[in-house]
C-alpha cells in the first residue's frame, strides 16, 4: 500500500485521515485518492506536519 507511513503516523498519533484533509483544505476523498499514489518528499512533509499540529490540538 502507498504512503503507509503517513498512514500509520496519522494513527498512532489519534488522528483520523479525514481531519488532515480538512486541515490542509481539501475533501476526505480528494487526500485519499492523492494518497493512491506515493507523495513527492514535499508533500510528506506537509502532511507530516499537519498530523503533528493536530496530535498537540487534541492533546490540549
Amino acid at each position: 500500500m502507498q504512503n503507509e507511513d503517513i498512514r500509520r503516523a496519522a494513527a498512532g498519533a489519534g488522528v483520523k485521515l479525514w481531519q488532515v484533509a480538512e486541515a490542509m483544505g481539501m475533501a476526505d476523498s480528494s487526500l485519499s485518492r492523492k494518497l493512491r499514489r506515493e507523495l513527492a518528499p514535499e508533500d510528506k512533509a506537509r502532511v507530516y506536519a499537519v498530523i503533528d499540529e493536530l496530535a498537540k490540538e487534541a492533546a490540549r
